[in-house]
């Protein structure tokens, strides 16, 4: 059996990287097309229905010329999933910049990536310091990116909540869209983070976009309702479908805190998983 080189890792995680951002920026999860087919069928206002009539020609525009679905392609969020035989090390961060960078020459994605502060910009999206990279153990090596738009994460929101304010999570979720109104381009689908700690309930958010929206249950039907009672809209312009789907992920938290956070996500959807084979 020929022995691993941690060079054949490097390029192998950097080619999946690449890979996989250039499925999630070009073609949406087939689960995400049927949430949006659905409520394109459903939709009573002209407008509104106009405006999935333009959705539905741009996901198969980006399809069939191989183009990202929107100019915007985000802020590359990364997900590792390392078996046992996989070894953690600082390599991994490199191997992900690395597609990274190939990634945006080949797609091309928009140089988006930018310090902070001075706003100056890398022009490949990795930027300064590590990528926004997440570790999780597993039985397969998988690479997963969510590549994130500005305009939705511009208004996702944490509140922290008391425990005895656990039926105000709902208000939270419609208030986080009644502020949004039309800028994250609805209709949205929000991932929802209960529990944790300030840090790691956004997180849990942001994870919560990567489970399957064609299917929600009991409560996240409800907090769904409530968001589409307000009426804003695809494009804000009013209409039946707000949010596509509401997901939410809970964890543990102190006794004396309720954490709530909102990750809101437009209706591309985007995100993408990549076996690495080395």
């Amino acid at each position: 059996m020929q022995q691993r080189r941690p060079e054949d890792l490097h390029k192998a995680l950097a080619t999946a990287t690449c890979r996989a951002m250039q499925e999630a920026v070009i073609y949406l999860p087939a689960d995400v097309k049927r949430v949006i087919a659905k409520a394109a069928a459903t939709e009573t206002n002209p407008v509104a229905a106009g405006e999935y009539e333009n959705i539905t020609k741009n996901i198969a525009a980006a399809e069939h010329l191989g183009v990202p679905l929107c100019q915007d392609t985000g802020v590359p969020v990364v997900y590792l999933t390392l078996p046992p035989d996989v070894p953690f090390s600082p390599a991994l961060y490199d191997a992900v910049a690395e597609g990274i960078r190939q990634a945006t020459v080949r797609v091309p994605l928009r140089p988006n990536v930018v310090d902070p502060l001075s706003r100056h910009n890398s022009g490949d999206n990795t930027g300064t310091g590590m990528p926004a990279v997440h570790v999780r153990p597993g039985d397969r090596f998988l690479v997963t990116v969510l590549p994130k738009g500005a305009g939705a994460e511009n208004v996702s929101r944490i509140v922290m909540l008391l425990p005895s304010q656990k039926e105000q999570i709902e208000e939270v979720v419609v208030q986080t869209m009644l502020i949004a109104e039309g800028r994250p381009c609805p209709p949205v689908i929000l991932g929802v983070g209960i529990g944790g700690t300030f840090d790691s309930a956004p997180a849990l958010a942001k994870e919560a976009l990567l489970l399957p929206v064609d299917r929600m249950d009991t409560f996240e039907q409800k907090l769904c309702d409530a968001v589409n009672h307000l009426g804003i809209g695809p494009m804000g312009l009013g209409g039946t479908t707000t949010a596509l789907a509401v997901k939410v992920k809970i964890a543990a938290c102190h006794t004396a805190s309720l954490p709530v956070a909102v990750n809101v996500q437009c209706w591309a959807n985007r995100h993408a998983t990549v076996e690495v084979n080395w």
